[in-house]
């Protein structure tokens, strides 16, 4: 699957791409179990204990940018307001507040709270009313107007986290005849985690995962396979508190020219008992499978 993922990075190109552990029953094509059962391990083991896992499972770990460059959080905005924030047309038109909290609680979806540092309304300002790094075109004199901030508030916005989706304190900006909120996650950033890099080298094999209503041992999985692979199936390794899964594929093309597209399908792969809190690890990258089959 590796090798065949690196072949599909060529985009343009029509190639050839010539103990207490246990592992699940898969198919004996490709990487054999004992390669496979190898390659689990060293991702069970490097994960396991590790500072990522820790931030993972207890810390903040965000799985989306806390605030994207231009106009976010905010659906249907005229264009000409992305156009304007783009550019950096902003104009402050009100005294900001200046007393806000230092830090707020957070409660994570299992119920614990956590205390985060906060930014002020006047950071948060200062941070997203600069124009972008790259502007293709200045704002035409029609076209970009300026965007006057009258007021700012804080209020609460919805997070993805690695823990779950969590309501986080945002300041919510006032501006004048947009009828939207300009939202800015107020949670400082150092209070927040980068997410793990992916083992070096390493391709996704596995997209995302979701449970089986009524079968708690066997989890439905998505993944990606390149135009002229046979797939013969999944294949889980598994501890007390991770689970990792690769796909069993093997190049079919023959040598001869194979298209580079990569295709997705759904399959299940069958624990030998249910997940409960284990993570799932993709076997390619090391990292984090995420619940949700159709988060992208």
């Amino acid at each position: 699957m590796r090798r065949m993922i690196a072949c599909l990075s060529l985009v343009l190109l029509l190639s050839s791409c010539g103990g207490d552990h246990e592992a699940s029953p898969g198919g004996s094509h490709g990487a054999s179990r004992d390669e496979f059962e190898t390659r689990a391990r060293e991702v069970a083991e490097r994960w396991q204990g590790s500072a990522d896992d820790h931030a993972w499972r207890k810390g903040f770990v965000a799985l989306e940018v806390l605030n994207p460059q231009g106009w976010n959080h905010v659906s249907q905005s005229p264009a000409w307001v992305n156009r304007s924030s783009h550019n950096g047309a902003w104009r402050l038109a009100a005294k900001l507040p200046a007393n806000s909290p230092h830090r707020a609680d957070v409660r994570w979806p299992d119920g614990e709270v956590s205390q985060v540092p906060l930014i002020s309304a006047a950071s948060a300002y200062e941070e997203f009313s600069k124009p972008a790094d790259l502007i293709e075109e200045e704002c035409p004199a029609k076209k970009c107007r300026p965007l006057r901030v009258t007021g700012a508030r804080l209020g609460k916005v919805s997070l993805e986290t690695s823990r779950g989706a969590i309501q986080v304190p945002a300041w919510m900006f006032t501006v004048e005849g947009v009828e939207q909120k300009k939202v800015h996650v107020a949670v400082d950033p150092s209070a927040v985690t980068a997410r793990p890099e992916r083992i070096q080298g390493g391709f996704e094999e596995v997209m995302a995962f979701d449970l089986v209503a009524g079968k708690p041992d066997e989890l439905l999985i998505r993944y990606g396979f390149g135009a002229c692979d046979t797939v013969h199936g999944p294949r889980a390794y598994e501890t007390d508190q991770l689970v990792v899964i690769d796909m069993d594929e093997e190049d079919s093309s023959s040598g001869k020219p194979c298209p580079a597209i990569l295709k997705t399908a759904t399959t299940t792969v069958t624990l030998t008992r249910p997940l409960g809190d284990r993570l799932v690890l993709d076997s390619g990258t090391g990292l984090p499978v995420l619940r949700g089959l159709n988060r992208r």
